[in-house]
């Protein structure tokens, strides 16, 4: 048992309450806030949460280009990440088929977003230098070395590759 006297009260006054009650500062107890998560999970589809994606990758993609900012401005920050609306732009085009499946009547202002973003990606990433496109070089793989078509490779002149005709 605690010293302080309103600690005190306030443990007496917990374990004189029935389980799933909020205590009285008004914080739901544990059982209330499983009750409501459960609640909102049957209220929600997958449809929904996909379609929320949707809309979210757009935003965030919009606001790494600086577009959606006020005026065009760019991000607070100076956040300007071509790579970041590269894949925003990727993301949501993934969903689309999906969404097309469950909810094709809501789709136009999706698409219209999308191919907004697309264009304005595409004339920034025209007209920008490799250090304004943050994150758009650095995460993808160099270049492959154009193949020698008379020379073969390790694997066949070790004999380990089997090749029709040889």
């Amino acid at each position: 048992m605690s010293t302080d006297p309103v600690q005190a009260a306030s443990e007496e006054s917990k374990a004189d309450q029935p389980a799933g009650v909020s205590d009285t500062h008004g914080q739901p107890s544990e059982e209330e806030l499983r009750a409501a998560y459960e609640a909102e999970m049957s209220r929600i589809s997958s449809a929904d949460m996909i379609l929320q994606a949707a809309v979210s990758l757009l935003n965030i993609g919009g606001y790494r280009l600086g577009s959606s900012a006020a005026g065009g401005e760019q991000p607070v920050g100076g956040a300007r990440d071509l790579g970041q609306v590269r894949d925003a732009i990727d993301g949501a085009r993934a969903l689309l088929p999906i969404l097309e499946r469950t909810r094709p009547n809501e789709l136009r202002p999706l698409r219209d977003a999308l191919s907004q973003l697309q264009m304005a990606y595409a004339r920034e990433a025209s007209t920008s230098t490799p250090a304004d496109q943050t994150g758009a070089q650095g995460d993808q793989a160099p270049p492959a070395a154009e193949p020698k078509p008379d020379v073969p490779g390790p694997a066949q002149s070790s004999g380990r590759l089997w090749v029709p005709g040889r």
